[in-house]
């Protein structure tokens, strides 16, 4: 039984997490969102939480539950239309609320444990792990050691996927001196949640 990747095999996982963890998503948006507030540096818990509770998501799907969402249909849709409910919610608050309470709404979802607990309720994570599940996992045999290495690759690739949206934050801190600034960057990114969850609903033709 092949219980490891080829290279070839690796290397087309890796590309597909690269790419999936580091587009645009409501992750990414609030990972953005901690670097505006924090700095790189104060920001890397957000990181590190985003990536591992990606990867722990991906390792759990890979190890059963990937096999009843895709047995059971409706039970991905529930979960992604749960996740978007919490996310419009989120979005709503942010937006609304005044200058500190929107600043402590945010910071419910940052930091390592935050980041990484948000992932659970995340419609592009469900879809990303069912994805790789049904499409890079041998389900003949060695699933145990097959889903370890694609966990360990997904965190290789994800890390430096998401990054520059920490940097990126980080870059605007500058220019978020005011409270009118921050109204409007607020409302940018509770659009961009909302803008993000709209992608993974709504079926592309």
């Amino acid at each position: 039984m092949e219980v490891s990747l080829s290279p070839a095999q690796a290397i087309a996982f890796m590309t597909f997490a690269a790419v999936a963890a580091g587009t645009p998503g409501p992750s990414n948006v609030l990972l953005a969102a901690a670097g505006a507030k924090g700095g790189v540096r104060r920001g890397m818990p957000s990181l590190l939480g985003q990536v591992i509770g990606m990867s722990a998501m991906l390792l759990a799907v890979t190890l059963g539950i990937g096999g009843l969402l895709l047995d059971r249909p409706w039970l991905l849709e529930t979960l992604k239309w749960g996740g978007a409910v919490l996310l419009c919610w989120m979005a709503w608050g942010i937006a609304t609320a005044p200058f500190t309470e929107a600043d402590a709404n945010s910071s419910a979802w940052s930091g390592f444990f935050g980041m990484a607990a948000f992932q659970w309720a995340n419609p592009k994570g469900w879809l990303i792990s069912v994805a790789a599940n049904a499409t890079y996992l041998n389900q003949h045999g060695g699933i145990l050691s097959r889903s370890l290495i694609l966990t360990v690759l997904f965190m290789l690739a994800a890390l430096p996927s998401c990054l520059p949206w920490l940097v990126f934050g980080a870059a605007l801190q500058k220019s978020l001196g005011s409270p009118r600034t921050w109204l409007i960057y607020r409302g940018t990114m509770a659009g961009l949640l909302v803008a993000s969850v709209a992608l993974f609903l709504w079926p592309h033709g």
